[in-house]
């Protein structure tokens, strides 16, 4: 009998992962590598944990207006080193927007770069028109509008560049920022709020002996050199743009708005200690839950709290990746403070769609293959292409979508949140972005409602994304 190729995958099994700098089950399928600084590299834990500046709307009616700016600036992230950025409003991470459930939400970006670019609200529930398609081109000099109706439930969102072919180094040189949608669920919890609600954007990047960070690109066309083409991992880890940063902290609770914002490298959190995860990407869990460690794949967030009340002060906690490059950054517990918050053992209600309800089951392989005489990154062995529809979908149908990989892929659905479907049952829990490992099949459930329109789902993978792992799907009335 001959065995298509995602029945072949699956026969490899679930359990075999490389490390990511590591070989694939697959041989001759590329992996992420690492781009080597050769810049000194600084000694860990020496920087305070910088928070990005919160951007101040104007409220003109029924809705709150933002500027923003993309524009190239010089920061300083190594010691003694001038790096070169792209960031909006000129920081790197780009200021967090703080909005709230069904407050419409209009963010005005100007392009002040010298290359075009698109803005993604990523896990945004947003119309086709603003929802930042790679070939919705901002070009330089220009503006436009993206309009945002926030209905959707409080969560950590994050938005970044998404242009056609070119999102990688955009990314990559600083074009990314946090998103916060509140609601009053949300506020009624006795969460940790305030200076103990911290966020973590974390990305990895690489330093050349001038400081700039240097992106593995192929001149005169998109994509990353061959030896990159799996995926660029930097040797430096950053947390909201600092290398290895330390905060101090009290003897408390302490909730961290988590994104990974790296191009390809997944993180594997850990503290040494309890973690309770309350949130994912689309928001609140049901129930929070105590982990050993919170894996993250680019893109995926996670809503944490730490209670630094059970060590003493003077105590050293490392956040660290144990999935590869180990240091994250660092707690110092060096006082002790009143703490009234809490963690509810209910936090929200997440009703689980039901399989029976859905029209239709669709499958995806996520494979390397064959692209114009050279290898690329393929959905069903079709590179990207614009103009075609891959998926029709009808206006609020419900769908069951079957995700297969070769190597890992971190698979992010445009428009809905979906829910991740283990023997049959979805997992109550809301989620835009899911990591597929190396040879797996994951189905995922997903009610396509809101907004008609034409919308992609993509690898994450930054580099996979830009070499043509991407679709459309095309929402009909």
């Amino acid at each position: 009998m001959r065995l298509t190729r995602r029945e072949a995958l699956a026969t490899i099994g679930l359990g075999g992962f490389a490390l990511v700098t590591g070989c694939s089950l697959l041989a001759g399928t590329p992996v992420p590598q690492v781009l080597r600084s050769t810049a000194p590299l600084p000694r860990p834990f020496a920087v305070p944990l910088p928070v990005p500046p919160v951007a101040r709307p104007v409220r003109r009616g029924d809705a709150d207006h933002y500027d923003l700016t993309a524009r190239q600036a010089v920061a300083t992230i190594l010691p003694g080193l001038r790096t070169p950025i792209w960031g909006y409003d000129g920081v790197f991470p780009g200021p967090t927007i703080e909005t709230r459930r069904d407050r419409r939400t209009v963010v005005r970006l100007r392009n002040g770069l010298a290359a075009p670019t698109v803005l993604h609200l990523h896990g945004g529930h947003t119309p086709a028109a603003s929802d930042g398609h790679p070939t919705d081109l901002v070009h330089p000099g220009a503006i436009r509008e993206y309009d945002y109706p926030m209905t959707q439930r409080a969560a950590t969102l994050w938005y970044h560049d998404h242009r056609m072919d070119y999102t990688g180094p955009q990314v990559w040189r600083g074009l990314a920022g946090l998103f916060l949608v509140r609601d009053d669920e949300e506020d009624a919890l006795p969460l940790p709020k305030g200076e103990r609600e911290i966020p973590l954007v974390i990305c990895d990047r690489s330093f050349a002996a001038d400081g700039t960070m240097p992106y593995p690109g192929v001149p005169g066309r998109p994509g990353a050199k061959e030896a990159y083409m799996g995926g660029v991992l930097g040797d430096v880890t950053l947390v909201n743009g600092a290398p290895w940063p330390v905060l101090k902290v009290a003897r408390a609770r302490y909730r961290l708005r988590v994104v990974n914002a790296s191009n390809a490298r997944p993180y594997e959190l850990s503290t040494g200690g309890p973690i309770v995860q309350i949130g994912t990407d689309g928001g609140l869990l049901p129930a929070p839950r105590t982990l050993d460690s919170v894996r993250l794949s680019p893109g995926e967030r996670a809503d944490l709290v730490v209670d630094f009340a059970a060590h003493r002060i003077g105590d050293r906690v490392e956040l660290r990746d144990l999935a590869g490059d180990g240091r994250v950054m660092r707690f110092d517990v060096d006082r002790d403070a009143p703490d009234d918050s809490a963690v509810p053992a209910v936090l929200s209600r997440v009703d689980r769609l039901d399989p029976a309800s859905a029209t239709v089951t669709r499958d995806f392989e996520f494979t390397s293959g064959n692209m114009h005489g050279g290898t690329g990154w393929l959905i069903n062995g079709r590179p990207y292409a614009a103009d075609r529809v891959d998926a029709t979908v009808k206006l609020g149908a419900t769908e069951i979508w079957r995700f297969t990989s070769d190597v890992s892929h971190p698979i992010h659905l445009h428009l809905a949140h979906f829910q991740v479907m283990a023997d049959g049952t979805p997992n109550p829990e809301w989620k835009d972005t899911v990591e597929l490992r190396e040879a797996q099949t994951v189905e995922v459930i997903a009610r396509f409602d809101g907004y008609p329109g034409r919308y992609v789902f993509h690898c994450h993978n930054l580099e996979h994304e830009d070499m043509a792992m991407m679709a459309t799907f095309d929402v009909i009335p």
